[in-house]
């Protein structure tokens, strides 16, 4: 099973790899890029791995930020320090979050488990999946109360929304009206707390509703750039890593 490991400590790096020799010496490490820019450069470069073991603390950042730009379609085992992301790693092709320090028992654990997810027959897996998107429909916010001048409030309704985005280190969310509020949240927050089938990410800076998008433009080397029907402080650029997934978001849901 060839497979990629995505870790900037190098002594990390070397334990796992020992680790995974004596436990499963079927797999093969293909590759050790140390951050998110030799991430995204690997995966654009080479065919895709089996599996991917990803440390989330990177030395130039997240490795959230590499689903951003590549769409992975293997499994991938978080390693981790923190267990704050268990969450959010769920929602990009984990099958399991190993705590640092990873001993043999937690890896031979999540092989394991990568195992008998693939013996289990697809229908059953569909539904499966099925059952958890229809758990966790629930929990997806519909409203935000958001703070004004003059101490107040404001219920707004996400059919309201026509994106969230990024300017002078806050976020801003525009209604379809064109009204701008600050949100005391982080962008990664709201990507989390909304929906996917009907917000999408589309860079660093914006997360923008599928009702709100007018049409799209075929964009210089690939890329896509979408025009909302109000307008945006700066043009909202799909990368042509995401291009293709961000055309299946939107023709039918993720």
């Amino acid at each position: 099973m060839k497979s990629l490991i995505i870790e900037d400590e190098k002594a990390a790096v070397r334990n796992l790899t020992a680790i995974l020799t004596d436990v499963a010496p079927e797999i093969e490490i293909i590759g050790a890029p140390d951050s998110v820019a030799d991430a995204i450069e690997w995966f654009a470069s080479n065919p895709m791995p089996e599996l991917v073991f990803m440390d989330i603390h990177l030395a130039d950042g997240s490795a959230f930020e590499i689903f951003e730009h590549i769409q992975i379609k293997c499994p991938v085992i978080f390693t981790t320090a923190y267990d704050e992301y268990a969450l959010r790693a769920f929602k990009v092709n984990s099958i399991d979050y190993l705590l640092k320090p990873i001993n043999e028992q937690d890896v031979r654990a999540a092989l394991t488990k990568l195992k008998n997810l693939y013996a289990v027959p697809s229908s059953t897996l569909d539904l499966q999946q099925l059952l958890y998107q229809l758990k966790h429909e629930e929990s997806y916010k519909t409203y935000f109360l958001v703070p004004t001048k003059g101490d107040k409030l404001i219920p707004l309704s996400i059919k309201e929304i026509a994106y969230f985005y990024i300017t002078e280190g806050s976020v801003k969310v525009v209604t379809n009206e064109s009204r701008e509020y600050i949100l005391p949240r982080t962008l990664d927050e709201l990507t989390d707390s909304l929906n996917p089938t009907i917000f999408f990410r589309a860079n660093r800076q914006f997360l923008i509703s599928r009702d709100a998008i007018k049409d799209i433009d075929l964009w210089f080397n690939n890329r896509l750039a979408i025009n909302l029907y109000i307008s945006t402080p700066e043009k909202i650029v799909i990368s042509k890593a995401r291009a293709g997934e961000f055309k299946d978001w939107f023709a039918g849901g993720r």
